[in-house]
């Protein structure tokens, strides 16, 4: 069968490779609803799997149905999460993972994450996790804090592809989450597991992105 890029030039001339790169090297994960990038992707994965080696990353492509770029050379910086954006990415793994998405199309109001956080980690433990540093605090003061850094976390996981964010509050939880999901789903019960890693406070996602203060 022919392939669709016969050779390395001809992907990079693809009007595809610009704005998939540069996704790509910013951290956000690709997945089969950016239809166009994730196709172009697809047939130039053999030749961009090479090319991406070079500047010490590997093109990765999970069976799920998503492309990310993971760096494998030390000298090439990482796109490092916050405790904010690594719990909220945990909770909302565990919010995909729930059968019942599928009646709510994939979308959930913002508050869900914030209440399923909550119940499983607690207010103390949360702004501990969320914000060390801070000693002295009132509860409005306390709950401020928890919407700030989560919201910060939310931005973030946005712009690297794991959700979108609506109007009036409401997420769109997008496939790459699973990636939160990875130290558990190998496991009989992932969602189960999950739901105690958060509860004892673990914060972990895939292979590599971690925050520094962690």
């Amino acid at each position: 069968m022919e392939h669709a890029y016969p050779t390395l030039q001809s992907v990079l001339e693809d009007d595809a490779f610009p704005p998939a790169d540069t996704a790509l090297r910013r951290g956000r994960h690709i997945d089969r609803d950016e239809a166009d990038l994730y196709g172009f992707l697809c047939e130039a994965q053999a030749l961009l799997e090479p090319f991406y080696r070079r500047f010490g990353m590997e093109l990765v492509r999970l069976e799920d149905g998503y492309f990310y770029l993971l760096p494998v050379d030390p000298h090439v910086s990482r796109r490092r999460l916050t405790p904010g954006a690594m719990l909220a990415g945990q909770a909302l793994a565990l919010l995909y993972l729930d059968p019942s998405l599928v009646e709510q199309a994939g979308v959930i109001p913002r508050s869900r994450v914030l209440e399923l956080l909550g119940n499983l980690v607690g207010e103390d433990r949360l702004l501990h996790a969320l914000n060390p540093r801070r000693r002295h605090r009132t509860d409005t003061a306390q709950q401020e804090t928890i919407r700030r850094e989560l919201d910060k976390g939310l931005r973030a996981l946005e712009e690297m592809g794991f959700l979108d964010r609506l109007e009036d509050d409401a997420l769109r939880l997008r496939l790459p989450l699973l990636r939160f999901a990875d130290p558990v789903r190998t496991l009989a019960d992932p969602a189960g597991a999950l739901r105690e890693m958060l509860s004892r406070g673990e914060i972990e996602v895939g292979d590599e992105e971690e925050d520094e203060d962690e």
